[in-house]
């Protein structure tokens, strides 16, 4: 899970808040990290479990893609902060699992496959393999090959060998394909760059910096706003985006929690894990410390299980993980060396591996449930927005419901936050907004 060291400031610092402002990447680097071993070193002494946290993929590119574009970066942070107090309020209530069951599981695993279908569309078009034709819209999904719909230059290549390369290693479960990938594309571009001198690279440039360890750059931790946003986009709107981020660490997390307990044979007979409210609890804080942090919502780690399978059945994994994430405080040069087309094969690999573990656990021979999650995770990559995925599955759930006769089957919530959805969509055609 090193890689989030890299591309979390990818994704982050290549979006602009309305104001036209980037991120520093080297203080993304440094609010990663921190946040990092913050979050799973306090998981590792209360929860007492091998589960480490990091900055969420899916989460992130919400941040800077939805929210970043309609209000100021504090702004934008303050919600992640929000919902990472909503995510303890229902802990401490005991309403969080309430809340997640409200939600069919089709339709859980089908936002999960949204976000790595969004993911890796964000990977397509850093990596500058895919862009956007320019048009009278300025439509920002990309819909041709390259720059002028073919593919040259280094940079791409680097992308398409990088990407190659992690499948394959993936192919012979080869532990750390991911990060070794993008070492290895690093490499290959800093050889590339000495020689080539190319100016396509974007973000970042493949060049090795003249000392490799430097003082941290705490300057974006505290740069929130709780409520600024509110104010930009309004409330009902600032409830759903905060209503989004809540979804996109809630079932990522709870599921994560679940995988990573069960592989470490930590649950009961019946399934439950004992202390789960604890750790649940610490999930919940640290999307607030990523907030607060600029870093964006942290959350539990799938690539936890790498541990697990190593033997780690304790907090003290974590607290070697953490450790190492707070060494890499003090890496910033040259983790800010790695060009995006070096790591964003990951985001592809990931949004794979999302996919691939859920796509066949929704039933599809039940078409109230097919269509809405064919909806949901089609709708987010083509809207280029995770809100718009998860409200019109939704939608689209308690409609397909109702005319099937099986209104009995939906959950109140349901009912609630799909016409607080259909409220939102028709605000422009009320003269709302």
């Amino acid at each position: 899970m090193a890689y989030i060291i890299v591309l979390n400031p990818i994704i982050l610092g290549s979006a602009k808040d309305m104001y036209g402002h980037h991120l520093n990447n080297a203080q993304l680097v440094t609010a990663t990290a921190l946040t990092a071993a913050f979050a799973t070193l306090l998981m590792g002494v209360i929860g007492n479990v091998p589960i480490a946290l990091a900055a969420g993929l899916g989460v992130n590119s919400v941040v800077a893609l939805q929210l970043a574009p309609r209000m100021s970066w504090p702004d934008a942070m303050g919600m992640v902060v929000l919902a990472g107090f909503v995510v303890m309020l229902l802990v401490a209530t005991g309403l969080r699992e309430r809340v997640m069951n409200a939600v069919p599981f089709g339709l859980r695993k089908a936002i999960s496959i949204g976000i790595g279908l969004f993911i890796m569309l964000i990977g397509l078009v850093d990596s500058g393999f895919v862009s956007r034709i320019p048009d009278a819209a300025q439509t920002t999904v990309p819909l041709q090959l390259g720059s002028n719909g073919h593919l040259d230059g280094w940079p791409v290549l680097i992308f398409i060998l990088g990407a190659l390369l992690t499948f394959a290693l993936i192919v012979r479960k080869v532990p750390g394909a991911i990060l070794i990938s993008i070492v290895g594309m690093t490499v290959l571009a800093l050889i590339i760059n000495s020689v080539a001198h190319v100016t396509t690279w974007g973000l970042t440039v493949p060049k090795w910096p003249g000392n490799p360890v430097s003082t941290p750059d705490f300057g974006l931790i505290g740069q929130f706003s709780l409520f600024g946003g509110f104010s930009k986009v309004g409330v009902l709107t600032g409830v759903l985006f905060v209503f989004t981020v809540l979804l996109s660490c809630f079932f990522d997390a709870m599921g994560t929690i679940m995988g990573v307990s069960d592989e470490a044979k930590l649950t009961d007979a019946q399934g439950y894990m004992p202390g789960i409210n604890k750790v649940l609890f610490v999930d919940g804080l640290a999307v607030a410390a990523g907030g607060a942090s600029s870093a964006s919502a942290t959350t539990a780690f799938v690539e936890s299980t790498a541990g697990v399978g190593e033997g780690a059945r304790t907090g003290l994994a974590n607290v070697v993980t953490g450790g190492l994430f707070t060494v890499a405080l003090f890496l910033t040069p040259v983790a800010t060396m790695v060009p995006s087309q070096a790591a964003t094969p990951a985001l592809i690999a990931v949004g794979f591996l999302i996919l691939s573990n859920s796509v066949k656990e929704i039933d599809w021979a039940d078409y109230t449930i097919a269509i809405p999650a064919f909806v949901t995770m089609l709708m987010m990559p083509f809207t280029y927005s995770i809100t718009n995925g998860i409200g019109m599955g939704f939608i689209s759930f308690v409609v397909l419901r109702l005319a099937a006769g099986r209104g009995k089957d939906i959950p109140v919530p349901m009912y609630v936050v799909s016409a607080v959805f259909l409220f939102y969509y028709l605000m422009p055609a009320l003269g709302l907004t």
